[in-house]
């Protein structure tokens, strides 16, 4: 019954414009984007090189161009600069390329991962499968660690993790993106967890933690506590 029920919300969350999905747990905000039907895209700076950082100013931009903003969240770690840590692609443009490196922190918690959107619709994919000669990929954003692989949590996820934060990720289901952010701290074992076993999600992927960000014209949420580097959003 659990399980219908949470169908069915992420059925009703499908046909309302980038809307809440309170899919049986208040611990977290769920939207889900259906990019057949909604516009979604990847930003970083304007025309002249300067990053958005905010959503404040992305929605003046977009407005200048008679387009508005209706959903939007931080997406894949940045350097100090705002330049993204690996791969981002905008409007087909590669414009920072995959890293594989290793390193410290989330991203660099391999295996890491990239949302993208492409012909065949949206996909959270681990970075090491993402195709060196990508065609018809119209954005890309890369981040980590993967929270959820081919249905498994990743494997360095501690069920008793003394670690909490306020997080936000993406996942794909049912050829639809997504997104979720939790409104209290949680660990990582959680926040994979309810991707896997409450949405469905077979593969989703972690964008942050200290900088988690939301933008909802339904819901009347514009978070704006913290300099954002790359951010996905539906326009319309």
């Amino acid at each position: 019954m659990k399980q219908r029920l949470c169908s069915l919300l992420l059925c009703l969350c499908a046909c309302l414009s980038a809307s809440l999905c309170q899919a049986a747990d208040d611990r977290f905000t769920v939207v889900t984007v259906d990019p057949a039907r909604q516009e979604l895209r990847l930003f970083l700076t304007d025309e002249t090189g300067q990053p958005f950082n905010s959503f404040a100013r992305l929605q003046e931009w977009l407005q200048a161009r008679k387009q508005r903003l209706v959903f939007a969240v931080n997406a894949g770690m940045y350097h100090p600069g705002f330049a993204p840590v690996g791969l981002h692609v905008e409007e087909g443009r590669e414009l920072a390329p995959l890293n594989l490196a290793d390193g410290k922190g989330n991203f660099f918690l391999k295996p890491n991962g990239v949302f993208m959107l492409g012909k065949g619709g949206p996909q959270v994919l681990a970075s090491s499968a993402y195709p060196a000669r990508a065609s018809g990929v119209r954005l890309a954003t890369q981040s980590g660690p993967m929270l959820v692989i081919d249905g498994q949590l990743h494997p360095r996820f501690d069920p008793d993790s003394p670690s909490r934060y306020v997080r936000n990720g993406v996942g794909v289901a049912d050829g639809k993106a997504i997104f979720v952010i939790s409104k209290v701290p949680v660990t990582f074992h959680e926040f994979a967890s309810y991707f896997r076993d409450t949405l469905h999600c077979k593969n989703a992927l972690y964008l942050d933690g200290s900088i988690s960000s939301l933008f909802s014209s339904a819901l009347g949420r514009a978070d704006s506590a913290a300099p954002l580097g790359p951010i996905l959003g539906v326009v319309e």
